[in-house]
Order: structure tokens, then sequence, then C-alpha cells
């Protein structure tokens, strides 16, 4: 059976049919988010073997079907974030009330449809690239680093709302091993990919400085949304970065 800590994070981050946690809930929430880079793991390992048994189908249609399967996975929780994220960051003015105010809402504008759009359309060419290339190594490390960006956002900055979803998780969140975990990671990266992966690594380490300074400065911290939009854009970020490399 799965650890508590992980079913948790496989509930929160993925749609995958997982039994539910009864006893010590709370201690189990808490440590669950050390989990997220095995729950980003499962997810590439997931992709991999979909882009293996797409083999032999055009191009177009391989990543196609990859993108709806890496929609589908995480039931499009991550992109409805980063809608409600845009919709925030460009409706609120630089206001902080404003911008929470329209992130919570859960009707989209305009700019969260126009944002979705343009990311769904850059991950598409990069997935149609790197199968083209078969260099496929990224789409396992691509969610990896997407959620671990996460833990690091929880862990190092302050929740931005009194109340949310994460809140209560953030009480207890230990810094020690999320640094070891991130040394680790970012060796194996390095280590499995060479350059392409020491650049992804790079790029996305640029992507969650400006995206945290941004958040602090607008917000006074990160919400739930804001980690949303901050997986899609680590994950895009990823595979471009290899392509660029």
């Amino acid at each position: 059976m799965l650890p508590a800590p992980l079913r948790i994070a496989l509930q929160l981050l993925t749609r995958f049919p997982v039994r539910a946690v009864d006893n010590d809930y709370q201690s189990a929430a808490q440590r669950s988010m050390l989990w997220y880079p095995a729950v980003g793991l499962i997810i590439g390992l997931l992709l991999f073997l979909f882009a293996q048994l797409a083999t032999g189908l055009p191009i177009n249609l391989q990543a196609a079907l990859l993108l709806i399967g890496w929609v589908s996975v995480t039931g499009g929780l991550h992109l409805d974030g980063l809608a409600d994220s845009a919709d925030g960051w460009v409706g609120g003015h630089g206001d902080r009330t404003r911008t929470l105010a329209i992130m919570a809402d859960s009707h989209i504008g305009v700019i969260a449809v126009v944002v979705l759009v343009l990311v769904l359309l850059l991950k598409f060419v990069a997935l149609q690239t790197l199968l083209a290339a078969e260099n496929l190594l990224i789409l396992i490390w691509a969610p990896v680093l997407a959620r671990g960006a996460a833990l690091l956002l929880f862990r190092y900055t302050d929740y931005a709302r009194d109340a949310g979803i994460a809140e209560s998780l953030l009480a207890q969140l230990p810094a020690q091993p999320i640094a070891t975990l991130a040394g680790l990671l970012s060796g194996l990266l390095i280590l499995t990919m060479g350059f392409a992966g020491f650049a992804a690594l790079m790029a996305t380490a640029l992507l969650f400085t400006g995206l945290r300074w941004w958040m602090i400065n607008q917000l006074g911290g990160c919400t739930g949304d804001c980690a949303g939009a901050l997986i899609e854009l680590t994950e895009v970020t990823a595979l471009v970065a290899v392509l660029l490399c």
C-alpha cells in the first residue's frame, strides 16, 4: 500500500483513483508536500510510456495524444490555477485585494483563455519537436521539476490568503528534507541529461525566481492558484529549454 502522504499528494495533484487516508490525516497532509516530486515522477513515467505506445503514429497525432494524456492525468487542475492567476495578475492592476478577489472567482475572462491557448500551443509544438527528435527523457523530468518548484514555493513563500487549501499544510513543513531533496534531484537531472538537464534546471530556476518575486511584491505571498500556474509554466519552460540548448 502507498504511504499515506503520497496518497494525499496523488489525490491533490492528479485524478488517480487513490484510496482516502482515514487515520492521522492532518499529520499525513503536512508531510504530503514532500511527496510532490514523487507525484511528478509518476506522471513523467506515464508520459514516457504514452510516448512509447504512440510510436509509429504521425508526429502531430502523437503530440496531440500525449498532450491530452498530460492534461487528463491532472484533470486540468493546474491549468485552472494558471487561468485564475492570469486573470488576477492582469485584471488586478497591481491591487492586492482586487487581484486575490479575481483569482478566487471561478469564472475566467479573455486573458485567461488567451494564456491557456498560448501555453498549450507552446507545449504541443515542443512535444512535436521532441518526439520527432526522439528526445523524450525530459518528459519524465518536466513534471518532477514543476512539482518540485511548487514544493519550494510553498516552503519558502508566505501564504497570501488568511485561509486556503494549503495554509494548514504549510505550518510545519520542514526545511532540511526539502533542501536535501532539491539538491539530489538537481544532481540526478544533470547526471541523466547532461547539459540539456542543466539548461532545463537553470531556465526553470530563473522562472521560479521571477514568479516568486512577482507574487511577493504583488500579493504578499503565494496561493494554490499561483502554484498551479508555476507548475504549468515550469513544465513548458523545461521542454523549451531542452529544445533550445
